[in-house]
């Protein structure tokens, strides 16, 4: 009796079980066993962008985040990935463009787009904007993002600046 071949939500769920420990090689052979037909699909890049984020090869990462956000703009996680990549690949001014870029996308709806660019904006010098952008983040997002704020070590240099956000 002929067994049927794995699907791709399953080859996908696969990878991301072997990314969750530790396992990278096992996560990659799983995905370049997904059919041609289902590589560029987004369940398959966003399985990639885990396996580059937990390798820390930032590299590929940008590569392919970059690809995805440009085929999917929809993509929320694309656009964040690309610019963590591209924070850790090059420089914290460049994964700012990215998301300044994401803004036309996802700016009304994305906390964690503001919330990140408050991080570039004061690792970068700019405390006004940082602290503008947590704003808008907290607005959109709750106070959680507060929380978040006031441990993120990105923060660290407008820390008491945070402590008084409402």
């Amino acid at each position: 009796m002929a067994r049927s071949p794995i699907s791709t939500a399953k080859r996908v769920s696969y990878a991301l079980g072997y990314v969750e420990l530790g396992l990278l090689t096992e996560a990659f052979e799983e995905l370049e066993a997904v059919a041609s037909k289902d590589r560029s699909s987004i369940p398959v890049m966003l399985a990639h962008m885990a396996i580059h984020m937990a390798a820390k090869d930032w590299a590929l990462l940008v590569t392919v985040a970059k690809a995805a956000a440009k085929a999917n703009p929809a993509l929320e996680q694309a656009w964040i990935s690309w610019a963590y990549g591209q924070r850790r690949f090059t420089s914290v001014a460049d994964a700012r463009a990215v998301l300044h870029e994401a803004e036309s996308h996802h700016g009304k709806s994305s906390a964690l787009i503001h919330y990140n660019l408050a991080c570039y904006e004061c690792q970068l010098g700019e405390p006004d904007k940082a602290l503008a952008r947590l704003r808008q983040a907290c607005a959109i997002g709750g106070p959680e993002f507060k929380l978040l704020a006031l441990d993120d070590p990105d923060l660290q240099p407008m820390r008491s600046r945070v402590e008084t956000l409402g």
